[in-house]
């Protein structure tokens, strides 16, 4: 296994003037830069006393200069906390001091928020925009910050170059990140995760999705959530890869100009996004008259469905080798419809604690309605694993040790032999493909014990007309499909609402066996509220 210190190392010393971390249409900092920033932090680190292990967090807006906190600690061996910038004030206060952060990197504006007296422990707070001190306490540490440029020159009188940049290579088993995965003022899970595990992922990804310095990179998920960071940062960034960072809300607009602009050779996104992009700009086109009849004819067919192909890519700057979608099923529909177009796309499976890849399959294997084949060590616990669904259960060198200060969450995680319980249910085939039926805690037993999967009957759902996204579940025994409607389209072509629900209904449950059939569906006024991974968040709707 490589270290993906060292190869963050060899990649920073060899494209050494090469632009590293760069928001689109703003600031821009070359390897080089990079490392030097990343040495400054290392010397106020110093000085402020904080050592390896000591915890630093980091819960502010995405950008390069996110990507520049993150590595200073992370090289320092201390160990960072990236806490999602959408969860509210009090939360981040609350994981700051659960996770005994010692000091904070974030936005001027979220600090005016926080409460300093519910973090003791912060010997200061570093605003991520201006590189500028929010708070420090202690007056010395304060002009030592502001001193941190004569302290840099003093230490490398003739300069810092390439040949000065060494990072830690002996810590694979030490504590690296943790991440929570919520806002929970409870009993949260704040994952653990090594340096080991991330070097396992990456290793993992250079193998299978391979980059070079001639690459670019759009990321868009939150760098806190650990697909964004490591398979839109860390994994690119040691490759050479420069990473290109939306500095505003991603709209439309914003995304197709930056896509035009860096022209990424890799897309990471989740279904909903792809699925609309679908329905709205392709859909249209391949259901015309004229293409459905010249579609029959395999000379055209072909031709026209790599006109489709071609169209659809260039829209995304032309160089993207592989779309990798995560975090929910894709349409079957939308599905087949990539697939008859060639289109390079592949459905991955991952979890914040298996940092985050569980499985995976490159685009030219992939096999339509899975999620990939096993990362690491992955078992389906079922006496039938090809046909009866059981939780998928993981083991490898990419599997977190547990959750902080969560001993009891901990213990439950694991099976007896050390296999990560996903709490997710599947079934493999006999070539190693993995299929996910759901969510065990999603499941609704049927009247006569069967299990429901609602995954599978909203994939169903969202197919019928003016189906946005759909929330299936049990209601004292029925099963109810609450449906977020396209009200724009039904308005434009005048719609009854009733109707609609009553046609989502029959059109559903056309392909639903008996004991699963869907008994209502009732149509909401507003999109389902999401996670920051775009997950719709069930538990609001039962």
């Amino acid at each position: 296994m490589t270290h993906y210190l060292d190869r963050l190392q060899n990649a920073t010393r060899k494209y050494w003037n090469k632009p590293a971390l760069n928001n689109v249409g703003g600031i821009s900092f070359t390897y080089g830069e990079m490392a030097r920033s990343i040495e400054r932090f290392h010397i106020i680190f110093e000085h402020a006393g904080i050592s390896k292990g000591d915890k630093i967090a980091l819960a502010a807006r995405n950008g390069a200069k996110w990507g520049m906190a993150y590595l200073a600690v992370n090289t320092y061996e201390a160990v960072i906390v990236p806490i999602l910038a959408d969860f509210t004030p009090d939360n981040t206060c609350f994981l700051v001091d659960h996770s005994e952060s010692v000091a904070l990197f974030t936005n001027a504006d979220k600090w005016e928020k926080m409460d300093a007296a519910k973090m003791p422990r912060l010997r200061m707070v570093i605003d991520v925009e201006s590189w500028e001190l929010l708070y420090c306490p202690d007056d010395q540490l304060r002009s030592e910050f502001d001193q941190v440029d004569s302290l840099f020159s003093s230490k490398y009188p003739e300069g810092f170059g390439p040949e000065d940049v060494n990072y830690p290579l002996d810590n694979l088993d030490k504590l690296s990140t943790i991440n929570y995965t919520s806002g929970s003022t409870g009993n949260p899970k704040g994952v653990m995760l090594t340096y080991r595990n991330f070097s396992a992922t990456i290793d993992f990804a250079q193998e299978h999705m391979p980059a070079t310095d001639k690459d670019n990179m759009v990321s868009m998920l939150p760098m806190a959530h650990m697909y964004g960071l490591v398979i839109e940062f860390i994994y690119p960034l040691c490759n050479g890869v420069g990473i290109y960072w939306l500095a505003k809300a991603p709209t439309p607009s914003a995304l197709m100009a930056a896509f035009a602009q860096v022209k990424p050779y890799l897309l990471v996104t989740v279904p909903l996004v792809m699925e609309k992009i679908f329905k709205s700009k392709v859909l249209p086109i391949l259901e015309k008259p004229v293409v459905k009849f010249a579609s029959h004819i395999p000379g055209l067919r072909c031709i026209i469905y790599k006109k489709v192909r071609e169209g659809l890519l260039s829209a995304f700057g032309g160089n993207v080798r592989e779309f990798i979608m995560g975090g929910a099923a894709l349409n079957p529909e939308v599905e087949k419809w990539l697939h008859r177009i060639g289109f390079p796309y592949v459905v991955g499976y991952g979890m914040t604690e298996a940092t985050p890849l569980l499985a995976y399959e490159g685009h030219e294997k992939y096999v339509m309605g899975s999620c990939g084949k096993a990362v690491a060590d992955v078992r389906i616990d079922s006496p039938d694993p090809e046909h009866v669904a059981g939780e998928i259960q993981a083991k490898g060198d990419n599997i977190c040790i547990g959750y902080f200060k969560n001993p009891e969450a901990s213990a439950c995680a694991f099976t007896d032999d050390g296999y990560l319980r996903t709490g997710d249910l599947g079934v493999m085939d006999r070539d190693g493909n993995i299929f996910i039926r759901g969510r065990s805690k999603n499941m609704i037993l049927g009247p006569s014990g069967q299990n429901i999967y609602p995954e599978e009957l909203e994939a169903f759902v969202n197919n019928q007309e003016y189906v946005i996204e759909s929330v299936v579940l049990d209601r004292g025994g029925k099963i109810v499909a609450l449906v977020y409607p396209d009200r724009d389209a039904m308005k434009a072509a005048g719609a009854d609402p009733e109707k609609v629900g009553a046609a989502v209904r029959t059109g559903a449950n056309r392909h639903l066996p008996s004991y699963s059939q869907i008994s209502a569906v009732e149509l909401m006024e507003q999109p389902f509220e999401k996670t920051p991974k775009l997950s719709i968040k069930r538990f609001l709707y039962k």
